[in-house]
């Protein structure tokens, strides 16, 4: 029976699925594991949610109980019927990064948590039965600077000899529309600049992506401003470490891994004041935070790009302070501390 069950259960590969599957790297050495649900890159094949419930019947040989560990409400839900209503010996532990006051039902299932860990301390203050604050970390072994950033460029394919880009769904909370504005200001400043869109709008966001695209169409840009839909997880760090700068123009983010693992790849970031964005800029050694105004990001990224030696002295300290500060075996490290408490009872 294994000691560790991690569920996984949205088909998209997301910012949570993102972090989980960086962790999850991280545990299978040090833990018997299964993944239950979709799979994740990098990940042991996932078990379903019936077989999680079987394995479950009984604790494992070495634990009183195995540990499910879930981040969203589906996975919450599956996991009280399992403790709850079928009476196995499991207890859960919920991940939380919103930064917000959830809704009732979330604020239900996270009562009936048995621990709860935090990904900063404002989340810390939205949720109860907090064991542990754990910053989400990066795999620095997965993202990794390009030796030569012109190449890696040039191989992606796009356009143009270097490139920014947004990464994450197509609608207004994320700032898609902060992202166009900025490019259309900066991009007749910066001939050689392609910018990318990196994601996909649901169905009901397409009106939005719709008038986004008429609007590079009116200014033509549509060379220049590309949306090439969802990047495959294993494609994702070469794309990243080929880009000049990450752009993530949010109106509200829980936590953001976006400018994190562009700074595992040597990449600065420009990102409004939200998430955990603040911390990862260290005072301006690995990024800038700018007002919610496109003009803003628009010039803050101007003055990194225009200035080569800036540049490179943030791409190095993103770099550093990720593998230093943002780790994925410093955010492992806590979590281990929680499910060990839970095993011994404290």
């Amino acid at each position: 029976m294994p000691d560790l069950i991690v569920t996984n259960f949205n088909r998209n590969f997301t910012g949570v699925s993102s972090t989980a599957a960086s962790v999850v790297r991280f545990q299978v050495d040090q833990y018997d594991l299964a993944l239950a649900g979709h799979p994740l890159p990098g990940c042991p094949a996932p078990i379903t949610k019936a077989q999680a419930a079987t394995l479950s019947k009984t604790a494992p040989h070495s634990r009183p109980f195995t540990i499910w560990h879930v981040r969203r409400n589906p996975e919450m839900r599956a996991a009280l019927w399992v403790r709850d209503v079928l009476r196995r010996p499991i207890r859960i532990v919920f991940t939380s990064a919103a930064i917000r006051r959830h809704s009732a039902f979330p604020r239900w299932l996270i009562s009936r948590m048995d621990a709860v860990i935090a990904t900063t301390e404002a989340a810390a203050g939205f949720v109860p039965h907090v064991r542990a604050v754990a910053p989400h970390g990066v795999d620095t072994d997965r993202f990794t600077p390009a030796p030569d950033r012109a190449a890696a460029w040039a191989a992606t394919g796009y356009p143009g000899t270097h490139g920014v880009a947004t990464i994450g769904r197509i609608r207004p909370e994320k700032g898609t529309d902060r992202f166009v504005a900025a490019m259309l200001r900066l991009l007749p400043q910066q001939p050689g600049l392609t910018a990318l869109v990196i994601g996909r709008a649901a169905k009901s966001d397409q009106p939005f992506l719709d008038k986004l695209k008429e609007q590079i169409a009116a200014a033509g840009m549509t060379d220049r401003i590309l949306f090439p839909g969802e990047v495959a997880p294993d494609a994702l760090p070469a794309l990243t470490r080929s880009l000049s700068a990450v752009v993530q123009l949010p109106r509200y983010e829980g936590y953001g891994m976006t400018p994190l693992e562009g700074m595992a790849s040597g990449v600065p970031f420009v990102a409004t004041d939200t998430g955990y964005y603040r911390s990862f800029s260290s005072q301006g050694e690995t990024g800038l935070i700018v007002p919610d105004d496109p003009g803003d990001a628009a010039d803050a990224l101007a003055s990194i790009l225009s200035d080569p030696d800036r540049h490179a002295a943030m791409s190095q300290s993103a770099r550093d302070i990720a593998c230093t500060h943002f780790s994925v075996s410093r955010e492992a490290e806590t979590i281990a501390q929680v499910y060990e408490d839970l095993w011994s009872g404290a």
